[in-house]
């Protein structure tokens, strides 16, 4: 087949393939910050657009609505935004430890407003990929200036050496009649703080 291809455009011209790919920021960062609301609460997440003053409350109100005590906190996370008597993972929790805990608050490296998605690095205040994975529950804080408009934006700004964990809504999936399913490959529930 691929044969046949090559014969019947041999001889055509080359043609240059455009990419003009939007790689800098929207002239409206507020709209971002609402969009990524949106789209993200499309997922079935919950979400909570606040001030940077009203963060470490927000997470509070949020854990306690949860009765969530036992939370995994990793280093680098604001200490303003840590729960009292958080787990820490060090030295490494397993995942019989991690699926004991009530859950995890983590920061983020880059959201995408387009697409409703979160993505971790593994950087600071976002710890191992196993740390969002294995609890049943997982709270994250976006800052406004993590916010891209689109998916060319968000890859220009990641490293590509890191573990990058792409993350749109609680984990989901559906058998072969469509019945969905939350919590197998993930948290079941993701609740995201975005910060303006």
């Amino acid at each position: 087949m691929l044969s046949r291809i090559r014969s019947a455009v041999a001889g055509a011209p080359e043609v240059e393939i455009t990419r003009a790919y939007r790689t800098s920021p929207p002239a409206d960062p507020e709209g971002t910050v609402e969009l990524l609301a949106e789209r993200v609460a499309d997922y079935r997440a919950v979400v909570h657009v606040v001030e940077e003053a009203e963060v470490a409350a927000t997470i509070a109100a949020a854990l306690a609505r949860r009765g969530a005590t036992r939370l995994v906190v990793p280093d680098g996370l604001p200490p303003e935004w840590a729960p009292d008597g958080p787990v820490t993972d060090d030295p490494p929790l397993s995942a019989a430890e991690l699926d004991g805990v009530d859950g995890v608050v983590t920061g983020c490296a880059v959201a995408i407003a387009e697409t409703g998605t979160i993505v971790l690095d593994a950087g600071p205040g976002q710890g191992r990929r196993a740390l969002t994975l294995v609890p049943d529950y997982h709270l994250c804080v976006v800052r406004a200036g993590q916010i891209v408009t689109g998916v060319p934006e968000a890859v220009g700004r990641l490293d590509p050496s890191r573990p990058l964990t792409w993350i749109s809504g609680p984990s989901a999936t559906s058998d072969i009649e469509l019945n969905r399913v939350e919590g197998v490959h993930g948290p079941r529930t993701l609740e995201v703080i975005i910060v303006r």
